[in-house]
């Protein structure tokens, strides 16, 4: 696969690609190429749109960028791996890094989830969106990881497959080295990563939590760590086992 151009401006936009195609930008995008970057018409950027791969394009307009002209395939649509990362959310500044780092690890899906000890009622879906667009802008990602509404803890449970493989990252698990707790499992069918709220789940939450099928209760080592810190160690462990950077089980 060609090597991401991480020199170019990079840019999401949710249009149809093709050679010659003339694309318009809308206000945020214009000032954003114009003002931002200062770049002006004839300028070389790349786009891609999470479906089409990525394109190298050229600003088109007078004074100001008002549209794209697609030249060329850069690289090819790739897929991300079938990984869910599931959290209670966090508040404001921490949530935006929890998700930005959620996207660059691979996630494919974002899934709040309601907790009795969760920190915040109300989600920013809309915010969450637009940092997994900034993440995948600035990290070369092609695929955008969707961003579901939030469920409450026993709606998540009752709607995800059973197939799938639940990796319950507990504080309350059992000491025991992560690495060794992943090593030959299979997830043929996807990996659900769930990780819960920094006053951690109630008791009969993590009751339900374990009598769950295909679950795997994860310890991530011997200090508590915030949650945010924890998404990152997981998807880590996740990833380094059983997904993209390793020939692992997880599939596309």
């Amino acid at each position: 696969m060609p090597l991401a151009d991480f020199r170019s401006p990079r840019l999401f936009v949710d249009a149809a690609f093709a050679a010659d195609a003339r694309v318009p930008l809308d206000r945020a995008q214009a000032n954003y190429l114009g003002n931002v970057l200062r770049l002006t018409a004839g300028s070389p950027i790349l786009v891609f749109n999470g479906r089409d791969g990525e394109w190298r394009a050229a600003i088109g307009g007078g004074k100001r960028p008002d549209h794209l002209v697609i030249l060329h395939q850069t690289r090819p649509q790739d897929r991300l791996p079938d990984l869910t990362y599931a959290f209670a959310p966090l508040k404001h500044a921490r949530l935006d890094y929890m998700v930005q780092k959620a996207v660059e690890m691979g996630a494919a899906t974002l899934q709040p989830v309601l907790t009795r000890h969760t920190q915040v009622s109300r989600v920013n879906v809309e915010r969450m969106r637009a940092n997994a667009i900034e993440a995948a802008e600035q990290c070369g990602i092609l695929g955008i990881a969707a961003v579901n509404e939030p469920l409450a803890l026993d709606r998540y449970l009752g709607a995800r497959s059973p197939d799938r493989l639940l990796v319950f990252c507990d504080e309350a698990a059992d000491l025991a080295p992560p690495v060794t707790s992943l090593t030959g499992v299979k997830a043929t069918n996807g990996i659900d990563v769930l990780i819960g709220p920094e006053g951690g789940f109630a008791d009969e939450e993590r009751a339900t939590l374990l009598r769950q099928p295909n679950i795997l209760r994860l310890s991530l080592g011997p200090r508590i760590l915030r949650a945010d810190t924890a998404a990152v160690a997981a998807l880590a462990l996740i990833q380094a086992t059983l997904g993209d950077w390793n020939s692992g089980s997880l599939p596309a």
